[in-house]
């Protein structure tokens, strides 16, 4: 299903969008007729005494990081699949996309330590591997450290990548931290960051259904709540998409594409917009 969605629907949105790093040097040859006279090249001109040019070609490798969100609020799902699930559905969706756009290919799996770095490479073979290291891996660590994944990318990727961050970004906390943000800013300015945040239903309205336990799913920390009562309903709401709209409003201020996806399914729509923008963009 994931492949066909890639050749039916992603195969050349992806490759609109995504240019690679421009043009790059191939070769000085003689100056012929129809050349532009911008790109003589007037040192080897100079020297054997007859017109030269230089000749670019369009640079298209690209190298594309993955990073997944391993914490323990991934295991969390209300709807039709698990945080975790949809963001390996999310990776394999670009992993393809790259591959046929013949670009590499790395992953990092992260929670408050680096969990599993995969290097950037090419090829079918490796893409299996990326997908099947996000469906299978088991993750040591319990909460979330976003800053030390993205000095991690910093360090293992030297030059600029496209690199896509799957993670719900919990707890709330995280848009007021300063060194997220600075993190952050410094990443985007190397590389072309995306972020894909993952949402459940529940995250946003409870439903009315007596006394339930609550429990943080990175600290482990439970509390009551009577569902029952619509005030405190009615004020979750509000907390909820204050929340939303904050770290909507922080990944702008940094420049930061965000496409918000729900464990409810139907993120096709939101990844298209997102195409749909960026082209808007280059235009």
């Amino acid at each position: 299903m994931t492949s066909r969605l890639v050749t039916d629907v992603f195969a050349g949105q992806y490759h609109s969008v995504f240019k690679g790093r421009g043009m790059e040097f191939d070769e000085v040859r003689e100056y012929q007729i129809g050349d532009d006279i911008r790109s003589i090249d007037r040192n080897v001109t100079a020297r054997t005494g007859r017109p030269h040019v230089k000749k670019f070609v369009e640079e298209r490798e690209m190298t594309v990081m993955v990073m997944v969100d391993a914490s323990r609020s991934a295991q969390f799902g209300t709807v039709h699949q698990l945080k975790s699930k949809l963001a390996a559905e999310l990776a394999a969706v670009l992993a393809f996309s790259a591959t046929r756009n013949n670009d590499k290919i790395g992953l990092i799996i992260f929670t408050d330590q680096i969990e599993k770095f995969i290097p950037p490479r090419k090829g079918l073979r490796h893409v299996l591997r990326v997908i099947r290291e996000i469906l299978y891996f088991k993750p040591s660590g319990r909460s979330t450290n976003l800053v030390q994944a993205l000095n991690f990318l910093n360090q293992v990727t030297k030059r600029k990548s496209v690199s896509f961050i799957l993670s719900d970004f919990y707890p709330s906390t995280l848009m007021t931290n300063l060194s997220f943000k600075q993190a952050l800013s410094i990443a985007n300015k190397r590389h072309d960051v995306i972020v894909i945040t993952l949402n459940d239903p529940r995250e946003i309205k409870l439903p009315s259904c007596g006394l339930m336990e609550l429990e943080d799913a990175e600290t482990g920390e439970a509390r009551l709540v009577d569902t029952g009562d619509k005030a405190l309903r009615e004020q979750y709401h509000k907390d909820a998409l204050k929340r939303i709209k904050e770290r909507e409003l922080f990944f702008r201020s940094i420049g930061v594409d965000q496409i918000n996806v729900s464990t409810e399914g139907g993120y096709v729509g939101e990844i298209t917009k997102f195409f749909i923008k960026r082209r808007k963009r280059l235009i």
